[in-house]
């Protein structure tokens, strides 16, 4: 634990798109995506919404992973870990909705607990490491979640009305809180604004076309700073370094900070070392019958 001056450091976009369905998120996202990386190819689309990142094929050759149920916070990580280790730059998850209230998901799971308020202390942890995975990425990560009708329940004397409500998120309160930027395509002429901005890009600023351009713009904020490539760097040789799975895994234990951001590095040096260890487990156990005048050991 160290105090120290605060330095801007360059970051990696967690941004989140919302809107009711055909308003444009997917899309929105795509040139988002684009404008950060200027490479299709380095572009990965988790689809949950039934392949509907195939309609914008034309775009480019981004690469699609299709999630099908159950759409549980493991399965979404295992996808977030795939595109890593492909060498993705952007990952678009297309969308975090059915991770809170699809089939298998959160809502589902804490549902077969008994539905209790209590049964939520089980299903929060796997909602946080499910978004860790995200926050913690090596890779700038885009999502998209769909927003539905809101209505309120109004007591006047002995009566009740049901009034609308504006939209409602369909994802966890308070998900769009933890993102750099959160955008809302409020209409479906596919005009958007933000509804929260850590850049300064766009608040109190108009409604706006997504476009390429958004993407370079952002882009642009998320470069300022010193960068931590050289840090990283320094670390990818530490985990090079260990010379067994067991110096591996203490590394990874001392270092939770590195543990998602570096998560392909480690995953690859404990895949080099495993040959070796299965070698000296044949020699050692050659070893032991030989010692042994029965053959036994």
């Amino acid at each position: 634990m160290q105090l120290q001056t605060a330095e801007r450091k360059r970051v990696k976009l967690r941004l989140n798109i919302a809107s009711p369905s055909g308003f444009g998120k997917t899309y929105g996202a795509l040139l988002i995506a684009y404008g950060i990386t200027g490479n299709w190819e380095k572009i990965a689309v988790i689809d949950t919404e039934n392949d509907s990142a195939s309609l914008y094929a034309h775009l480019g050759d981004f690469k699609s992973l299709s999630l099908h149920p159950p759409f549980s916070p493991d399965r979404y990580m295992e996808a977030i870990r795939i595109c890593e280790n492909a060498g993705m730059e952007v990952i678009i998850i297309d969308s975090v909705t059915h991770v809170w209230k699809g089939q298998g998901g959160l809502l589902e799971y804490q549902n077969s607990l008994g539905g209790r308020y209590q049964d939520w202390a089980k299903a929060t942890p796997l909602y946080q490491k499910w978004l860790n995975a995200i926050l913690q990425s090596q890779c700038h990560v885009i999502t998209t979640n769909r927003k539905k009708q809101g209505y309120n329940m109004i007591t006047e004397g002995n009566k009740t009305k049901v009034e609308k409500a504006g939209l409602d998120d369909e994802i966890r309160d308070g998900y769009e809180y933890e993102m750099t930027i959160a955008l809302e395509v409020i209409n479906d002429k596919h005009l958007a604004k933000a509804s929260k901005d850590r850049t300064g890009l766009f608040v109190d600023k108009p409604e706006f076309l997504i476009t390429v351009e958004t993407g370079k713009q952002i882009l642009d904020w998320c470069n300022q700073g010193r960068s931590t490539e050289p840090e990283n760097h320094a670390f990818t040789e530490k985990i090079n370094s260990c010379n067994s799975i067991a110096e591996l895994g203490r590394l990874y234990i001392q270092h939770p900070e590195y543990q998602q951001t570096h998560n392909a590095q480690f995953t690859k040096r404990k895949k080099e070392l495993q040959p070796a260890l299965m070698t000296a487990d044949a020699h050692l156990n050659h070893q032991n019958l030989h010692s042994n005048g029965n053959g036994s050991i």
